[in-house]
């Protein structure tokens, strides 16, 4: 016994010897970090959150319900002070049996607290169930504010729902039972790795929290994303023109040209053969183009939505009718690019132009009436805030944007990702979404202002009319036979108010196709893997919810079915046209230099 007793005291020595060692590497990362901070590039405070107006709105509004109606208030905290005590309670009498065992859980099941010891140890037990009480009375407190206008009402939730989120035990080390395991179990070398990916990620971001997704030394652009063989055939300030290698002898007469989201980069419609649409419309027989857009930098500043459609739109239709001979072509917009697809189409309708044969919508808005999730962030405070980012910076940050999208679902693309990494030391994950969706792009200074001023804000296309390129352009106009997909479980374009925009528009040939899943997913769902199914409903005369009532569910991907459509507007079947045919210039490989610039603030 003694014998043992020894050993066992010498290894819990060496152990502890161990994590000396590996926290005293604490000292040179400190350096780092005060250097990181020290070149720290600043932004506007009020993209960090809402002014201090909203919150003393809501205490005025909570307390004038406190006078007015004192038992509804006294009733919430007497409830909130019960569940408190007794659970302090109930833990004090699990520790007091000395078996470690916590008390009944009653708070359900949330995936943050996966690990066994937050219901079985009376210490993370206790927290834990505190905690989620605690953000039941937060949010049980703001549910009852009565008096405050509906979309102040939304921003308190949404603000007040991100506090209870940062305030999870899940997110410190001293109540997170994963992070002090591992921390033992490695000797302190996982707080160490930690400790290097937060700083990593800062020296990245040039100071700015932004947390690391996915394994950036993982992918190679052309190397193992975006493969699907082409050539760049066609380049200006604004975008370069990838035309891909056919995949069949005969094609469609007709050629598609896709224009990607330029807040993102192309290649999420091409991130590996078994899942790339681009790979898929060349096997079904298309010539297709991709535009590549221009990563801007500040010397975009002037550069707005109107350059966007003369140098980007109507330069591709012109130089893709050049090369293939046709005098029409079809059009896809997935994003903001549909919007201004949309945009374009009523000024080419005013123009006399006939360029564009048809028209398709992938998860694109044109009627921002119902601001969704977005509400928050489109309040003249935070796009004041945006405004001056702009003017200093003659951009607007990608990093912006993506802050701004991960918030909306922050315990997944936030907190969660930054436990693993800075708090359990663990790499990124090689995952070739999440690579693309950390691959952000700038946007120009006037274009992001003129989209979230007259379009986000003051909905002026769908409502009055948008005026731009000279031209007052509405929905009415945009009269080519179109095909709309949306998504269902969209939080970025929803379905219902991408299908009230389609309603709007002119076309007397219209099809609406709503797919299972979210923004990204439902786009990008291959027919081989008999995934996410789909709702049709020729009857687009009736609100959404009519639409939906009466819709066919269809199972598997959308994709047969538009191209199905497609195909009756594409024209004969015509040998394949390959990239460089009749001695057109070809300037390099794709997928081109363009989608490989880095965003830089």
């Amino acid at each position: 016994m003694t014998t043992e007793s020894t050993k066992d005291g010498e290894e819990a020595l060496v152990s502890m010897a161990r994590m000396k060692e590996n926290l005293s590497k604490v000292d040179a990362l400190r350096e780092r970090l005060a250097q990181v901070f020290a070149n720290r590039h600043t932004h506007q405070a009020a993209l960090d959150g809402p002014n201090q107006e909203l919150f003393a709105t809501a205490a005025k509004a909570y307390m004038q319900e406190a006078v007015s109606n004192p038992a509804k208030l006294i009733e919430h905290q007497l409830e909130f002070w019960t569940k408190s005590v007794t659970h302090f309670v109930e833990a004090q009498q699990a520790f007091a049996k000395g078996n470690l065992a916590a008390p009944q859980d009653r708070t359900g099941t949330d995936r943050r607290f996966s690990n066994p010891m937050w219901d079985q140890h009376p210490y993370f037990n206790f927290v834990k169930q505190q905690y989620l009480m605690n953000a039941e009375a937060i949010a049980q407190a703001v549910e009852d504010v009565e008096d405050m206008e509906p979309h102040e009402k939304q921003r308190l939730k949404y603000f007040s729902r991100q506090i209870i989120d940062m305030m999870s035990p899940t997110n410190f080390l001293a109540t997170n039972p994963d992070v002090l395991q591992k921390a033992v179990e490695t000797e302190g070398e996982s707080l160490i790795k930690g400790l290097e990916n937060l700083i990593s990620d800062l020296e990245a971001n040039n100071g700015e929290m932004v947390v690391r997704l996915a394994d950036e030394d993982a992918f190679e652009l052309g190397g193992n994303i975006a493969t699907t063989p082409g050539k760049v055939v066609f380049r200006n300030r604004m975008f370069e023109l990838i035309q891909f290698t056919p995949t069949t002898e005969k094609v469609h007469a007709t050629p598609l040209v896709i224009f990607p989201p330029w807040i993102n980069k192309y290649y999420i419609l091409d991130l590996k053969e078994k899942n790339s649409l681009v790979k898929w419309v060349l096997d079904q027989g298309y010539t297709l183009f991709m535009v590549s857009w221009i990563n801007p930098d500040k010397s975009y500043r002037d550069v707005g939505m109107e350059e966007y459609i003369e140098e980007g739109y109507i330069a591709a239709f012109d130089e893709i009718k050049a090369i293939t001979g046709e005098k029409t072509v079809n059009a896809v917009g997935y994003c903001i690019a549909g919007t201004t697809l949309s945009l374009t189409l009523s000024l080419l309708k005013q123009r006399g132009d006939t360029s564009v044969n048809s028209a398709t919508f992938f998860t694109a808005l044109t009627d921002f009436s119902d601001q969704g999730e977005f509400q928050p962030f489109l309040t003249d405070d935070f796009i004041d805030g945006i405004e001056a980012e702009t003017e200093d910076k003659g951009i607007l940050p990608s990093i912006v944007m993506a802050r701004t999208f991960s918030f909306l679902r922050s315990n997944d693309l936030v907190y969660g990702p930054a436990v693993k990494s800075y708090m359990l030391g663990e790499t990124p994950p090689a995952f070739d979404l999440l690579y693309w969706n950390g691959d952000g792009a700038n946007l120009p200074a006037k274009m992001a202002m003129q989209y979230l001023r007259g379009l986000c804000q003051k909905n002026e296309l769908a409502e009055k009319g948008f005026d731009l390129c000279g031209h007052h352009l509405v929905l009415d106009e945009v009269d080519v036979p179109l095909c709309a997909i949306a998504c269902e479980t969209d939080h970025i374009a929803p379905w219902k108010d991408s299908y009230r925009g389609v309603q709007q528009m002119g076309s007397k040939d219209k099809t609406f196709i709503m797919t299972q899943s979210g923004h990204i997913a439902g786009i990008v769902n291959p027919p081989s893997k008999g995934k996410y199914g789909h709702y049709t409903n020729e009857d687009l005369a009736q609100d959404h919810e009519g639409w939906l009532e009466k819709a066919k569910f269809t199972e598997g991907s959308w994709w047969p079915r538009w191209e199905k459509w497609l195909t009756k507007r594409s024209g004969e079947m015509i040998p394949a046209r390959i990239p460089g045919d009749g001695g057109r210039e070809i300037l390099c490989d794709a997928p081109g230099p363009y989608v490989a610039v880095k965003a830089r603030g």
